[in-house]
């Protein structure tokens, strides 16, 4: 792969980028705080427990209710098996660590998930797999929610 350099030295300089002054970076970081992974998680699993209520009360049928929550459960069990192993790596210091972690930690959800969604006949009796993917689609799209009211940032500079 090719690095296309700038043609002149002035048009090196005349990029956009800037880099921040300690200060600003400080202010940058006191504008814009980390959403806790685990508030995250904590999110997840008051949802899925609402929208396994939510099942059970529209449809009446308690194994509708159970479906959603274990679809929700499908969601929020592994990632907090994330949470928890990228909290120990970040702890580290080691920003190669935490890459590789990362990356890790995203395989073993994933294949908690798959896991917990192979077994689900037979840890759900009388199982509705559409209830069941509701859950999990609703617990997941509160990643979006949280990042969307998360305390502190400004919509505009």
């Amino acid at each position: 792969m090719k690095t296309i350099a700038p043609e002149t030295e002035t048009e090196a300089e005349d990029s956009d980028f800037k880099p921040l002054s300690a200060q600003e970076a400080d202010q940058w970081r006191s504008r814009n705080p980390p959403v806790s992974m685990w508030k995250v998680v904590a999110g997840q699993a008051l949802v899925g427990v609402l929208v396994a209520l939510v099942a059970w009360g529209l449809t009446g049928r308690a194994e509708v209710g159970w479906s959603a929550a274990y679809g929700a459960l499908a969601v929020v069990a592994p990632a907090a098996l994330f949470a928890r192993g990228m909290s120990r790596q970040m702890a580290s210091g080691n920003a190669g660590a935490s890459m590789a972690g990362f990356f890790g930690w995203e395989m073993a959800k994933i294949v908690f998930t798959v896991a917990l969604l192979a077994v689900a006949p037979w840890a759900v009796p009388g199982l509705v797999w559409l209830a069941l993917l509701a859950g999990m689609v609703v617990t997941m799209k509160t990643y979006w929610v949280a990042l969307l009211v998360r305390p502190g940032v400004r919509k505009t500079d």
